[in-house]
């Protein structure tokens, strides 16, 4: 998928020779978490909001250099990559640079994030079903498998928890024979961590069912 359409310049790096109470001017208009520091076009870094207020306002941004946070992504990163960017360095703003190390703009967050809301995973109506099972003993194949051999499609899967030698799977499905595959996977000792009405209702069944036999039986 290519994102170069959601490349910003609408605001520039700062020089690293302005004042720190520039910086804070640009974090009182606007939104942003970071804002990008460069020397004569050079990208060295971005400088957070958290920081620019604990310096004074007259103090140049070359004297906090030190506090720069050196993140950025390339124009051909994957989007994926890109969002997995911006939740480690805790930014709503991404500095790009080209295969030359010149900074061409940068993404915003919420932009990104849309691009995730309008996959398939999230935006095609269905169930969303999590699974576990051992690390060495789970496979996406099978997984595809079970859910295929029971008539239903798998719009999305990810690996959504690691814990213990134990693999959570978030999958998203569509709506056809839920309860089948949720027996399908028990079969395969996959472990349902999520619960969903239908399988609930099931449940319900069989407890009344047991309870009844019980009764009937004294």
């Amino acid at each position: 998928m290519n994102i170069a359409q959601y490349i910003l310049n609408d605001v520039k790096p700062l020089s690293i020779n302005d004042a720190v109470k520039e910086a804070q001017l640009v974090f009182n208009q606007l939104t942003f978490s970071h804002i990008p520091i460069s020397d004569n076009g050079v990208y060295l870094g971005c400088l957070s909001e958290t920081d620019s207020h604990c310096f004074e306002g007259d103090k140049l941004i070359s004297e906090c250099r030190y506090a720069l946070e050196q993140f950025f992504v390339r124009k051909q990163t994957n989007w994926i990559d890109v969002l997995e960017a911006f939740a480690q360095n805790s930014s709503n703003i991404m500095p790009i640079l080209n295969e030359k190390n010149d900074y061409v703009g940068y993404y915003e967050l919420n932009d990104i994030i849309s691009i995730f809301n309008d996959t398939p995973f999230l935006h095609e109506l269905g169930s969303v079903l999590v699974v576990e099972k051992g690390i060495k003993d789970y496979s996406f194949s099978e997984i595809s498998q079970i859910v295929e051999s029971n008539n239903a499609r798998l719009l999305g899967a990810f690996i959504s928890k690691v814990e213990r030698d134990v693999v959570q799977v978030t999958l998203k499905l569509n709506n056809a024979g839920l309860n089948e595959i949720v027996q399908s996977f028990r079969r395969y000792s996959y472990n349902i961590v999520s619960e969903f009405a239908e399988d609930t209702y099931m449940q319900n069944l069989k407890e009344r069912s047991e309870y009844l036999d019980k009764y009937l039986n004294i």
